[in-house]
């Protein structure tokens, strides 16, 4: 079993957009017994608040359901509990490489560099801008959840 953490601001907008395509391709791709997900962000400012709404309506018209899913902060736990911390932008690498214990800093990947063929190498923060930026990340999202998946049935 491998566990990924996806990592964002708030994790209200990004992160859980990831983990809400990767729930849904482990799930439709019969891969629960090999691949655990989920999400923080590096504050806590949104804790058990669910997605931003227009996260959730972008998602929703993909058939990405994250109304279940409920932000918190990323913890000192995390990094011994995930095989794979993936940060959406370096801001958040930088900051869970300055919390992480050193053990355990193999461990920190930027999401992106999972993705085939993408010319982006961070997610965009999607909150201050208009619906396409919503998404132009669930597009970013799908490709590098994509790469994540099969790098681990790869790997075996």
């Amino acid at each position: 079993m491998k566990r990924v953490l996806f990592v964002c601001t708030g994790n209200i907008c990004r992160s859980p957009t990831a983990e809400g395509v990767a729930r849904h391709f482990i799930e439709t791709g019969g891969l629960g017994s090999w691949i655990e997900v989920d999400s923080a962000g590096t504050n806590g400012y949104h804790a058990g608040e669910a997605p931003d709404q227009r996260t959730q309506k972008a998602a929703m018209k993909r058939g990405y359901d994250l109304s279940k899913l409920r932000a918190r902060k990323l913890d000192q736990l995390d990094y011994q509990r995930f095989d794979l911390l993936l940060a959406m932008d370096r801001g958040h690498l930088d900051i869970m490489r300055r919390a992480c214990p050193e053990i355990y800093r193999p461990r920190l990947g930027l999401f992106m560099d999972y993705a085939r063929d993408s010319e982006f190498d961070e997610v965009p923060d999607p909150y201050y801008g208009g619906p396409m930026g919503f998404d132009a990340v669930l597009d970013m999202c799908e490709n590098g959840v994509r790469g994540i998946i099969e790098s681990i049935v790869r790997a075996g």
